[in-house]
C-alpha cells in the first residue's frame, strides 16, 4: 500500500483520486458523534427508564466529554508511536463496548461510567482520524480530503440524531446504543480491512517511519513551533460555537415560542451549510491555508453578528445557521491542516491536544454562555462569540505559515 500523501509523478494535482479509505474515515466520524449528540434527544426516555430526571441524565454526555479530553491528551501521543490505523482500530473495538454497555446499564451510575469509556475510546478515535485524513490526502487535496472526512459531522447530525429519537420512540432508547455499537463493528472491521494507507508517519526530513515513533508527552508536542496559538485558536473557536449551540434551541423556544421540533431544523440547516461546504474545499488548496485562517475566523465573526441581528426571527435564524455550519467547516478543515502540518512525526500527539483542547472548550462554553444567557438572553451570545472569534483571528494570524 502506498502513502498518497506524497507526489505522484505524471499526475496533477486535480486528477489525483482521493482514496476511498477517505469513506471510511467519514464513517468513522459519523458513529462517534452520533453517540455525542444521540443522548440530547432520548434524554427524556432515559431519565424515565431509568428513574432520574433529565439533567442527572446529561452527565452521562458530561463523562464523555471529559473523558474524551483527558484521552486524547495523554493517550494521544501513542498514535505515533503504534500508528493511527491500528490506534484507531483498538479504539474502535473499546468504543462499541462502551455503547454496548451503555445498552445494558441498569442504573444511570453504570451509564455514566460506559459514557466516559466512550470518551475515552473517542479520544483516541478523533486523533487518528484526523492523522489519517492527513496522511492518505493526495498532494494538492488535502483540504477536500480532510472535508470530506469532516463531513461525517453533518452525517451524525442530519441523520444521526433524527435517527436516534425515532428508534428510541419505537424501539427503546437502548436499541440505539445497539445500532451504533454495531455501525462502529462494520466500521473497525472496514478500518482493518480496506486498503488506505500503512500505520506509518513522516519524519522531520520527509522520509516515512512505521511505527516504532518514540511516543513524546503532550507537553513536548505544545513546544512544537505554531503549535500553542494554534490550539488557542482552537479552544476559543470551539467555546464559541458549542456555548450558542447549548442555548439556541431554549432561545426558540423561550423566546420565541416555538415547539422543541423546531430545534431539529436548525441541526439539519447547519448540517446542510457543514456538508454543503466540502465542495467549495479545494479552494483553500488553491488559495493556501496558512493565509486563510485568520480571514475564515473574521468570517466566522461576521456571521455570529448577523445571528445576533436575526435572533428575532426563526427564518433569518434558519439562514443565518446554514452559514455557520458553512463557515466552520472551512474554520476547522483549515485548522486541522495547519496542525497536521507542524511536525509530521508528533501528528498524533498533536491532534490529541487539538481534541482535547476542543472538548475542554466545550464545556467551558457550555457553562461560561450558560451563565451569559441567564443574565442577559440569547442576543449577547453571538455577540460575545464574535469578540471570541477575533482572538481566534488574532491567534491564528500569529501561527508560523
Amino acid at each position: 500500500m502506498t502513502n498518497l500523501n506524497q507526489s505522484i509523478p505524471g499526475l496533477s494535482a486535480e486528477r489525483a483520486r482521493i482514496p476511498p479509505f477517505a469513506f471510511v474515515l467519514t464513517t468513522c466520524i459519523g458513529v462517534i458523534g452520533s453517540n455525542s449528540l444521540a443522548l440530547g434527544p432520548i434524554a427524556p426516555e432515559v431519565a424515565r427508564s431509568l428513574g432520574a430526571d433529565v439533567p442527572a441524565v446529561m452527565t452521562a454526555s458530561g463523562a464523555f466529554g471529559l473523558g474524551t479530553a483527558a484521552s486524547a491528551v495523554f493517550l494521544g501521543r501513542l498514535i505515533d508511536r503504534h500508528g493511527p490505523r491500528r490506534m484507531l482500530a483498538a479504539a474502535l473495538i473499546l468504543l462499541a463496548a462502551g455503547l454496548g454497555g451503555s445498552a445494558a446499564a441498569p442504573a444511570l451510575p453504570l451509564l455514566v461510567a460506559f459514557q466516559l469509556i466512550v470518551g475515552i475510546a473517542a479520544g483516541v478515535a478523533l486523533p487518528s482520524i484526523y492523522t489519517l485524513a492527513s496522511i492518505i490526502a493526495p498532494a494538492g487535496r488535502e483540504s477536500e480530503t480532510i472535508g470530506l472526512v469532516l463531513t461525517g459531522w453533518t452525517l451524525s447530525m442530519v441523520a444521526g440524531v433524527p435517527l436516534s429519537a425515532a428508534i428510541a420512540d419505537f424501539a427503546g432508547w437502548r436499541t440505539v446504543y445497539i445500532v451504533v455499537a454495531t455501525a462502529t463493528l462494520v466500521a473497525c472491521a472496514a478500518v482493518r480491512f480496506v486498503a488506505g494507507t500503512e500505520d506509518a508517519v513522516t519524519d522531520d526530513s520527509g522520509g516515512r517511519q512505521v511505527g516504532g515513533v518514540r511516543a513524546t508527552s503532550p507537553l513536548a508536542a505544545l513546544g512544537v513551533r505554531g503549535v500553542a496559538p494554534l490550539l488557542s485558536a482552537c479552544a476559543v473557536f470551539m467555546a464559541a460555537f458549542y456555548g450558542v449551540y447549548a442555548y439556541i434551541g431554549d432561545h426558540l423556544h423561550a423566546a420565541l415560542g416555538l415547539p422543541v421540533s423546531a430545534n431539529g431544523l436548525v441541526a439539519v440547516s447547519y448540517g446542510f451549510g457543514f456538508g454543503g461546504a466540502a465542495f467549495l474545499d479545494r479552494l483553500i488548496d488553491r488559495f493556501g491555508a496558512g493565509r486563510l485562517l485568520p480571514l475564515i475566523f473574521l468570517a466566522v465573526a461576521g456571521v455570529y453578528v448577523a445571528m445576533a441581528a436575526a435572533s428575532g426571527s426563526y427564518v433569518a435564524i434558519l439562514a443565518v445557521v446554514f452559514l455557520w455550519g458553512l463557515a466552520n467547516h472551512f474554520g476547522l478543515n483549515v485548522l486541522i491542516m495547519r496542525l497536521t502540518a507542524l511536525d509530521a512525526a508528533r501528528r498524533g500527539a498533536i491532534m490529541g491536544l487539538n481534541s482535547g483542547v476542543t472538548y475542554l472548550a466545550l464545556f467551558a462554553g457550555t457553562i461560561g454562555f450558560g451563565a451569559a444567557y441567564a443574565g442577559s438572553g440569547f442576543f449577547m451570545l453571538p455577540l460575545a462569540a464574535a469578540g471570541l472569534m477575533l482572538a481566534a483571528a488574532l491567534f491564528a494570524a500569529r501561527a508560523p505559515r
